[in-house]
């Protein structure tokens, strides 16, 4: 199996369908940081459902369209990353990332979309690759930055969760600066 050392005790691999059972216990232990950000968070109940969104990523790397990873801590799931987009005809992309409180401020997303942004700009050849947050996530915005994104602009009430319109920050960094960064 192919896995990423995020720390001594991290880890970046594959999020898949047999994950299912360690998913939806992930999700249940941090559903209530996660909720107002991740539409699934609300969706993922039982081991049917977490099984059913695993399956969905699974057939979308099947196809060339998308792919999902977990963040393992201790050999425990701790959160994940995702290309929630994948456009190979007009080589943009959009990741994605979650991660539980408990393991904040260690540097394991930007170590792991580090890895996902090299990987989809020098070996699958994308030329943009983007980052959609709420304009309320105040984490989210710092991770782009400290990724070097910048803000290409916000997309206003373009998202609903719940009850609640969030308008969405778009950032981006493209293949030639990605490749120029010190």
């Amino acid at each position: 199996m192919l896995t990423l050392p995020l720390a001594d005790d991290a880890e970046l691999r594959a999020l898949e369908p047999w994950n299912a059972k360690e998913f939806v216990d992930h999700v249940t232990r941090v559903r209530g940081h996660l909720q107002p950000w991740i539409s699934w968070a609300a969706t993922v109940v039982d081991e049917e459902s977490a099984l059913d969104i695993l399956q969905q990523y699974a057939d979308r790397m099947a196809q060339d369209d998308g792919r999902l990873y977990g963040i393992w801590v201790d050999g425990k799931l701790a959160g994940g990353t995702v290309f929630r987009v994948w456009d190979n005809k007009d080589e943009v992309c959009e990741v994605g990332v979650w991660l539980d409180p408990a393991a904040r401020g260690r540097g394991l997303i930007t170590r792991a979309v580090t890895y996902m942004i090299d990987w989809a700009v020098c070996v699958r050849g994308m030329s943009r690759v983007e980052w959609h947050c709420s304009s309320r996530n105040e984490r989210s915005i710092a991770a782009a930055q400290r990724l070097g994104m910048s803000r290409d602009g916000v997309l206003r009430e373009a998202s609903k969760l719940g009850d609640t319109r969030h308008d969405i920050q778009v950032w981006s960094v493209l293949a030639a600066e990605w490749r120029d960064r010190t």
